[in-house]
């Protein structure tokens, strides 16, 4: 079992920047990496960022690209998403998830709750 716990998130102006992060336990040393989803309320949850644990590979979605970097931790199994010039249609509930295998990176097993990102305009 994984377990996953975001922090950060919180209430921006548009053109501001957040960072949210998300710390892994459990059996974190048997998974690939991190990636982070979000939801908008009414909206299908998608695909954002995902990096894998030793840092060497980012994917990135195209909506935030050159705006939104991930980075990881791998020592403290903890990874980050710093994101800057924020859109109001980047406000979400942003989850972290992670699986066994980056073959399940977009269909991964394992969520933590989410934190919320609100961009207002």
């Amino acid at each position: 079992q994984v377990h996953l716990v975001e922090s950060g998130g919180g209430l921006v102006q548009a053109g501001g920047s957040l960072s949210v992060s998300c710390s892994a336990s459990g059996r974190a040393f048997s998974t690939w990496g991190l990636a982070w989803f979000r939801q908008a309320p009414g909206k299908e949850r998608e695909f954002v960022a995902a990096i894998t644990w030793n840092g060497v590979s980012t994917f990135y979605a195209d909506s935030v690209k050159g705006r939104f970097t991930i980075s990881s931790e791998k020592y403290k199994d903890t990874v980050h998403l710093q994101m800057n010039s924020l859109k109001p249609d980047d406000t979400a509930v942003y989850y972290c998830a992670t699986g066994h295998s980056i073959e399940s990176m977009t269909t991964p097993e394992y969520w933590g709750q989410g934190t919320q990102v609100t961009v207002s305009s």
